[in-house]
């Protein structure tokens, strides 16, 4: 990794409106997070293309790390700093394969440590670990225990939160060793993102 890892990571909400998720991903970003991934799982190529380059610009206007979930060829005709897998996902070695060995290359862990383990081994850069708290977005995600940000600091790579974190319990999360907090709802649903951008990423400073 090029730039440090770590602080407010924000993961955008799937939508076709690419008016509103710019604007209010350019205040997210004014407010301080330091991480966008861009997530969307339904629309067409090409607007997810123009998405993510809209996004990747705004990323590099404020300094910020731009990844991108689940679509290791997509993440590489952008430029993106990295891509973000799923168990489910393309793998950590094909996405190294594909973007190159400074490429940011995270994996999702749930609730099991072992994953953690298992995913370092193969190559990833940063491991994530959630629900944490009960998700509005994956109900039916399984449960962390916290426990697991202190269990991670052996693993050497950064840890992140995923999963109902917002302003009323992050800091709980980031006192339990999370490198990182994740959030969707709690920034895109804000009536003022930068305000809770900026909220959250103080909790590192």
């Amino acid at each position: 990794m090029t730039k440090p890892f770590g602080g407010l990571y924000a993961i955008t909400p799937d939508t076709a409106d690419t008016a509103s998720l710019l604007a209010r991903t350019r205040a997210i970003l004014a407010g301080g997070a330091a991480i966008l991934q861009y997530r969307n799982k339904s629309s067409d190529a090409a607007l997810r293309r123009e998405q993510g380059l809209g996004l990747l610009a705004l990323c590099r206007e404020h300094g910020a790390i731009f990844l991108v979930n689940d679509d290791v060829e997509l993440a590489r005709a952008l430029g993106a700093d990295g891509v973000h897998v799923g168990r489910d996902d393309a793998g950590i070695a094909d996405a190294r394969r594909v973007l190159g060995a400074n490429a940011i290359v995270g994996a999702s862990c749930y609730d099991k440590i072992e994953l953690a383990e298992a995913a370092v081994a193969r190559g990833a850069s940063y491991v994530a670990f959630g629900a944490v708290f009960a998700s509005s977005v994956k109900p039916e995600a399984v449960r962390a225990p916290l426990s697991l940000f202190a269990d991670a600091k052996r693993l050497a790579v950064p840890s992140v939160a995923i999963g109902g974190i917002s302003p009323a319990n992050a800091r709980q999360v980031v006192e339990a060793g999370a490198d990182a907090i994740s959030l969707i709802s709690a920034l895109y649903d804000a009536a003022d993102p930068t305000a809770v951008a900026r909220e959250l990423a103080a909790l590192y400073r």
